[in-house]
C-alpha cells in the first residue's frame, strides 16, 4: 500500500492541501452518516499522520466560506458542502469508474430492474443471477 505524499512546506500550496484533505474528509463523514457537524477530534482520526497541522486550518476555512463554525464543532457550508464534492469526486475518480465490462452511469440498467438483469446476462452469459 502506498502512503500519501506528505504535506507541502510552502504556505500557498499547505493550505491547498489541506482544505482539499479537510473538506474531503468532512464529506466523506457527513455522507458516511457520521452527522453534518463534526468536532476537530473526528476530522483529526481521519485526516492522517499530520492532522494537527491540518487542524489549524479549520478557522481559516470557516473566514473562507467553506465551513460553518458553532463553538467547538464545525460543518460545511454549502461551498463547502459542493467543493468537498468535488474533491472527493476527484480523488476516488480511478475506483469509481466503471471497470472493463461494467455499466456506464447512462446505461438503461440504471433505471429498470428488467434491463439490469437483461444487462447482466448480456455482460455474464451462463451465469445464473
Amino acid at each position: 500500500m502506498t502512503q500519501a505524499p506528505p504535506a507541502p512546506k510552502s504556505e500557498a500550496l499547505a493550505a491547498l492541501y489541506w482544505r482539499s484533505e479537510i473538506l474531503q474528509v468532512m464529506y466523506w463523514l457527513r455522507g458516511e452518516g457520521f452527522g453534518d457537524v463534526v468536532d476537530p477530534g473526528l476530522i483529526e482520526r481521519f485526516l492522517g499522520v499530520d492532522a494537527a497541522i491540518g487542524l489549524t486550518y479549520l478557522d481559516r476555512l470557516v473566514v473562507e466560506g467553506y465551513l460553518v463554525r458553532d463553538g467547538e464543532w464545525y460543518a460545511l457550508s454549502e461551498l463547502g458542502l459542493e467543493q468537498g464534492a468535488r474533491e472527493f469526486t476527484e480523488a476516488f475518480a480511478d475506483l469509481t469508474k466503471p471497470a472493463h465490462g461494467e455499466c456506464s452511469d447512462d446505461c438503461w440498467c440504471h433505471v429498470s430492474a428488467d434491463e439490469a438483469e437483461a444487462c447482466l446476462a448480456h455482460r455474464h452469459p451462463g451465469h445464473d443471477h
